[in-house]
């Protein structure tokens, strides 16, 4: 089972100003998605898992403040990663991994005794 993780930073929010600054991004919208590129759900697509949070970013120091215009995705994935920690991203792609696992080859099914 190979998987493949991807971020989507794309929603954030922003303070019109802060500082003499326009757009401060303050919080971001993000989604981890876990992908298995080898083993499909009954209909033939891939088995995914995804978390979604929200992260608040320190705005306290804007001496490194990049204006929203050149604001890339890859930017803000960096800030999420930095803020959540490197241990808080393993975690979160493990718990993913875990749940995909659990949906090829499940420990408990739901079934339903009929009358």
């Amino acid at each position: 089972m190979a998987i493949n993780y991807t971020w989507d930073v794309s929603t954030v929010d922003t303070y019109p100003t802060k500082d003499s600054k326009t757009d401060v991004i303050h919080q971001v919208h993000w989604k981890l998605t876990a992908t298995d590129d080898v083993n499909n759900d009954a209909s033939g697509n891939p088995q995914t898992a995804f978390v979604a949070e929200r992260q608040p970013l320190d705005t306290s120091d804007l001496s490194s403040f990049k204006a929203f215009a050149s604001v890339a995705k890859a930017d803000v994935q960096g800030w999420v990663e930095t803020a959540l920690g490197a241990d808080t991203v393993t975690e979160l792609k493990t718990s993913l991994a875990m749940q995909i696992t659990e949906k090829i080859t499940p420990t408990s099914v739901q079934k339903t005794i009929g009358s």
